[in-house]
C-alpha cells in the first residue's frame, strides 16, 4: 500500500528534479558571468576612480573656514573628490539659506541617497555570493540520482558523466560565490570610507553656514 502511494510521488519528484537541471546550470553560468563582469567593474573602479581620490579631509575642512559659498564651491569643483561627492556637496551649498533644522535634514537625505546608491551596487555581488553556492549544490545533487541508478545497472559511462557534471557545478558555484564575496568586501570598505568623508564635509559646511548666519544676524541687530 505504501509503495503504491509512494511510487507516483517519487516519480513526480524525479521528473521535477530532472527538469530543473538545465535551468539550474543556466542560472549558475549566468551568476558566474555576472561575477566576472563585476570583477572587471571593480578593477576599472580601482584604476580610474580610487586612484584619483587623494583628498586630505582635515585640510579641506580647515580651508572652508572664512570662505563664502562661492569660494567653497570653487574649491570643491577643483578638488579630487568623486563626482557624486561634488554633486551632493553642491546641493547642500545651493540650499544653504534654509533654516538650520531643514539644512540638517537635507544633509541627512543627501547622505542617505549616496548610501542607498552604493548599497544597490553591493547588493548585486551579495546576491551572487548567496545564490552561487546554492545553485552549485543543486546542480551537484540533481545528476547524482541518475548516476546512482546507472551505477546499479553497471553503466559506468553514465555514472562518470553524472559525476563530472556534479563536480563542475560545485566548482562553478564556489567560484562565482568566492569572486562575488571578495568584490563585496572590497567595495564595502571603499564605500564606507567614501561616506565617512562625505559626512565629515557636509557637517563642516553646516557649521560654516550656521556661523555665517549668526554673523549676519548679529550685524543686523547692531545696525
Amino acid at each position: 500500500m505504501t509503495e503504491t502511494v509512494l511510487a507516483p510521488l517519487t516519480d513526480t519528484m524525479h521528473t521535477i528534479s530532472s527538469g530543473l537541471l538545465v535551468p539550474t546550470i543556466t542560472v549558475l553560468l549566468l551568476l558566474l558571468a555576472l561575477s566576472v563582469l563585476e570583477l572587471g567593474g571593480v578593477l576599472v573602479e580601482a584604476i580610474a576612480e580610487r586612484r584619483k581620490m587623494k583628498v586630505n579631509v582635515p585640510e579641506m575642512i580647515a580651508s572652508f573656514q572664512g570662505k563664502d559659498a562661492g569660494g567653497i564651491k570653487e574649491q570643491i569643483e577643483s578638488s579630487r573628490l568623486f563626482r557624486r561627492q561634488k554633486t551632493a556637496i553642491g546641493d547642500l551649498i545651493e540650499n544653504r539659506d534654509l533654516p538650520a533644522a531643514s539644512l540638517q535634514a537635507l544633509a541627512r537625505r543627501l547622505l542617505a541617497r549616496e548610501e542607498l546608491h552604493y548599497v544597490r551596487i553591493t547588493n548585486r555581488t551579495d546576491l551572487v555570493t548567496r545564490l552561487g553556492p546554492m545553485f552549485g549544490l543543486m546542480a551537484t545533487l540533481i545528476p547524482l540520482g541518475p548516476g546512482l541508478i546507472a551505477l546499479g545497472q553497471g553503466d559506468t559511462k553514465t555514472l562518470a558523466d553524472s559525476l563530472l557534471t556534479a563536480f563542475d557545478a560545485t566548482v562553478t558555484g564556489l567560484a562565482a560565490g568566492g569572486i562575488a564575496f571578495a568584490i563585496s568586501r572590497l567595495r564595502k570598505r571603499w564605500y564606507e570610507d567614501y561616506l565617512s568623508t562625505l559626512e565629515a564635509l557636509l557637517e563642516s559646511l553646516m557649521e560654516v553656514f550656521a556661523r555665517e548666519r549668526g554673523i549676519e544676524v548679529k550685524k543686523a541687530l547692531e545696525g
